[in-house]
């Protein structure tokens, strides 16, 4: 497998050949497709919600498990 990565290797199965392992190229770059967000958490995200302590709210959750 680590040849692999260098050179291609021809993979055989009783002398007849089934695959052909190749280096994969170098990624220059991840990307990744633009964040589309829903119409009704893009309301949600928009607004702020400061005065909300999410402390009791994980604890009930937690605490409902």
């Amino acid at each position: 497998m680590r040849r692999a990565a260098i050179e291609a290797i021809t993979v055989t199965d009783g002398g007849a050949a089934v695959a052909i392992m190749q280096p994969a190229p170098t990624l220059t770059r991840i990307t990744f497709a633009p964040r589309r967000l829903r119409p009704g958490f893009r309301k949600l995200q928009s607004e702020p919600m400061l005065d909300v302590d999410s402390g009791p709210i994980i604890s009930e959750d937690r605490s409902a498990r």
